[in-house]
């Protein structure tokens, strides 16, 4: 699947399911830009992506901040002249607590990140990509935002509205020749669910370890899945082979509480 001139910006691409995706994108041709805030997560990844031969920049981005986009947006044109593919991926994961115990300060949190941040990106990026007549948009969901997410409450609430956010966004720019598609990812192995974990294990009084242990149970294949494997179906998408997908929401779950 050659991406060779295209350019993708990842948001969160210093760490987890953005820094699998910005690897893959790389790896397939691509010329990424790693948009997140986090300094030293992004200096760290862009010397793996200049050593390995790859075209890579970064820019110190928060998605809730419009300012922050829009320089992204002239960095990267500066820099590759072109915006191709958006790769929503910046997110949090909120709190575990059951509703009346959710803090308005932390729902309004995720949703400022997980719902607002992915409408400003994709609000930053579109004119460039209507004037190109063309582009891919991704956008990272979950499982959560297919079914109910017990102690989950605001990042659930976060997901459901991405999918809605990329359903409508891709009737209003299938004109525009820009296809739009969501990635449902079920639970990826690695620090933030290991936090999740843990956060449930203290608040039901479980052991980690059995927490995880339904958590794997409950998808088809017994197992968490690599975050590499959501990088697979973004890079897919942002390929010629799904050049008639689009407005779709596509599940990396492992069957997860099918």
């Amino acid at each position: 699947m050659s991406l060779s001139n295209q350019v993708a910006v990842i948001t969160g691409g210093g760490r987890g399911i953005g820094l699998a995706c910005a690897r893959l994108l790389a790896r397939d041709g691509a010329a990424v830009v790693l948009a997140t805030p986090e300094d030293e997560e992004r200096t760290t990844a862009l010397e793996e992506f200049h050593d390995a031969g790859h075209r890579a920049l970064g820019t110190a981005t928060d998605v809730t901040s419009e300012s922050d986009l829009s320089r992204m947006v002239g960095e990267t044109l500066d820099h590759f002249g072109r915006i191709d593919i958006l790769v929503n991926n910046a997110g949090i994961i909120g709190p575990t607590a059951e509703l009346q115990n959710v803090q308005r300060h932390e729902w309004e949190a995720v949703m400022a990140v997980n719902v607002t941040g992915m409408y400003l990106a994709c609000r930053a990026v579109l004119p460039h990509m209507i004037s190109r007549a063309g582009g891919r948009i991704i956008n990272i969901a979950s499982a959560a935002g297919q079914i109910g997410f017990p102690l989950r409450s605001p990042y659930a609430a976060s997901k459901w509205a991405a999918i809605g956010l990329t359903k409508t966004l891709a009737i209003e720019s299938a004109e525009h020749g820009i296809l739009v598609n969501a990635v449902c990812p079920g639970p990826i192995d690695g620090p933030r669910m290991d936090a999740i974990i843990e956060a449930k294990a203290q608040l039901t009084g479980e052991s980690s370890d059995a927490v995880r242990l339904r958590l794997a149970e409950d998808t088809l294949l017994g197992r968490l899945i690599p975050a590499e494997h959501i990088a697979e179906m973004v890079a897919f998408l942002a390929s010629n082979r799904a050049d008639s997908i689009t407005g779709q929401t596509l599940d990396v779950n492992a069957g997860y509480r099918v």
